[in-house]
């Protein structure tokens, strides 16, 4: 059995399989792409590489980092894929970090750093390779394909050990869950360096679609233009484009006839906010996911058909992997109970890269310890209610952070929020908000104290133009304090 997964991949390109750049109106046409990927395969060969060296795959979002991430896969490889605007910032550390032998950039990116010490770059494309001799690596199902950063993480990232197996195992149920098929086109807006991003990449190739990458979401109507004349079916996001989609675009007015479905991960959206999607766009389907890159991607889905009778769950598990719900003491909760979150099966990585004692905390006898937080309906479905880790107590009783945002989201006058514990003389602790407010909201601080439960504690509401988020636009809550001197608050 083949278990190289980019030679997987490879074969199951399809006659629609274009790599389609829409901020320049540039495509790599299916015919094209599997002789690309082959090309890179050559030049990273050629260029003194050897099966199982690692090699850092600068990510932008343009088909040269997803061509360059699958050659160099599909030459027996282990891609370290790093965002290119952290390329500078920790790309040095994760480099001598891994042991690479080389780090390949598009030919925009800045890597003085390699140049300075000596290390191998690989700059652009390899046009002149002949690919006509390379065939893909042999690979076992455990040998490691990728050493992906967690999400996250700030500074030199954590990064997880992802094996071949956990690719096409991940992969498949992921296709299966969503029922992708063979003419689909995603337009994706996340880098394939960040779990979710890669994917989207991931499955719509392997299934024989296409991909459009678009780097313009900072004027998300040139996205969704582009949606419409690209003829897109699927759309992936975290809560914060959501959001932006909502507050910032002229959505509602534009139209997505093609679209089939959403994708939605990477922390909890409010349900207002999903139904105000589902009913902008009525035709299009929204999935409601749960991952981790520990688990390669996905662990569970929300069908859309249950979508209104589940609303605020993360759905069932994909059809590959087991679900626990355990205490403190790995004791399995009853239904309707909380407790953290334990996967296993075939998705599930080795661990992290160098760091055993970690690896040892989190992966338990093939059970991966997410440190998230949930209950099972008596249906099955899951329900998240906060990071271990991410708790307040007061007066004695715990609310997580999740529940907090959710409760203050739901007001009509709160466009995003995040909490935060503080130290309080009384409570112990006590919550500390910060909130964008909708566009035009009058007394929004009076607003969300009166839609507070009486027995919270509440020490500050600071008013913010954006939330810090981290390159895949998830929130980075460690950065939340440095807001508050340039913040309007009120505090009691």
């Amino acid at each position: 059995m083949e278990w190289n997964f980019a030679a997987r991949l490879f074969d199951r390109l399809g006659a629609g399989s274009d790599l389609i750049d829409a901020a320049t109106g540039k495509a790599i046409v299916a015919a094209e792409v599997p002789n690309k990927i082959a090309i890179f395969a050559a030049g990273f060969l050629s260029a003194g590489l050897e099966p199982g060296d690692r090699v850092l795959i600068s990510c932008n979002m343009s088909p040269a980092s997803t061509l360059a991430y699958l050659g160099a896969m599909y030459a027996g490889l282990t891609v370290v894929p790093i965002d290119e605007r952290g390329l500078a910032v920790s790309g040095e550390a994760i480099f001598r970090k891994t042991g690479a032998r080389a780090v390949w950039t598009d030919q925009s990116s800045h890597c003085e750093w390699a140049k300075r010490n000596g290390f191998l770059r690989i700059e652009g494309s390899f046009d002149a390779q002949d690919p006509g001799s390379v065939q893909p690596a042999p690979c076992h199902e455990e040998d490691l394909a990728a050493l992906m950063p967690t999400s996250g993480s700030t500074g030199v990232p954590r990064l997880v050990k992802v094996s071949h197996g956990n690719l096409i195992a991940n992969t498949e149920a992921i296709i299966r869950s969503q029922d992708l098929q063979s003419d689909e086109r995603a337009m994706l807006i996340l880098p394939i360096n960040y779990c979710f991003g890669a994917s989207v990449m991931h499955t719509h190739l392997y299934q024989g679609g296409s991909v459009v990458f678009d780097s313009r979401f900072m004027f998300p109507d040139k996205v969704l233009h582009a949606i419409g004349h690209y003829q897109c079916t699927t759309f992936a996001g975290v809560p914060t484009v959501y959001n932006i989609l909502l507050r910032r675009s002229n959505i509602q007015s534009i139209p997505l006839p093609s679209i089939r479905r959403f994708l939605q991960a990477g922390g909890a959206l409010p349900p207002e906010r999903i139904n105000k999607i589902c009913e902008t766009v009525p035709h299009a389907e929204f999935f409601v996911m749960y991952g981790q890159t520990e688990a390669t991607s996905r662990i569970s889905c929300l069908p859309p058909g249950r979508l209104s009778e589940k609303l605020g769950s993360v759905g069932v598990p994909l059809d590959n992997v087991r679900v626990r719900i355990v205490n403190d003491d790995g004791t399995d909760m009853p239904p309707g109970q909380a407790g953290e979150i334990w996967v296993c099966g075939k998705s599930i990585c080795a661990g992290y890269f160098d760091e055993p004692e970690e690896t040892a905390r989190k992966f338990r006898d093939g059970w991966l310890a997410t440190g998230d937080m949930a209950s099972r309906d008596e249906d099955g479905y899951l329900w998240l209610v906060g990071r271990k880790r991410e708790f307040i107590k007061m007066r004695g009783v715990r609310v997580s952070f999740a529940e907090i945002e959710r409760r203050v989201a739901a007001s009509p006058v709160v466009s995003e929020c995040a909490a935060t514990a503080v130290e309080h003389v009384e409570a112990g602790e006590a919550i500390a908000l910060y909130v964008v407010a909708e566009q035009g909201a009058d007394d929004v601080i009076t607003s969300i104290r009166r839609s507070m439960p009486s027995d919270w504690v509440c020490e500050s509401i600071n008013l913010v133009a954006e939330l810090p988020t981290n390159f895949h636009g998830k929130l980075v809550r460690s950065r939340l304090a440095d807001l508050v001197p340039n913040s309007d608050s009120n505090r009691t």
